[in-house]
């Protein structure tokens, strides 16, 4: 199972997923740079990184509207 599964994803909390969104848009911006320099462009990681961004996303946007919940911090559960 990959790490970023729907699965996964939705045991972390919303901070976690925040992060996480953050770290890969990051990543994702410097690869189409990269790759539009016609340095190191590797289509399948820039795919990778889109399908990832919008599952956390989705997740999310569950959360926010309370179609699906994702998992509670410490200070959240009390």
């Amino acid at each position: 199972m990959s790490e970023n599964s729907a699965e996964k994803l939705r045991e972390m909390t919303r901070d976690e997923l925040d992060l996480r969104l953050h770290d890969l848009s990051e990543e994702l911006r410097n690869l189409r740079l990269r790759s539009s320099l016609k340095q190191e462009g590797n289509p399948l990681r820039i795919r990778y990184l889109r399908r990832t961004i919008a599952r956390i996303k989705t997740l999310l946007h569950e959360d926010e509207r309370g179609i699906r919940h994702l998992a509670r911090g410490e200070q959240e559960s009390r």
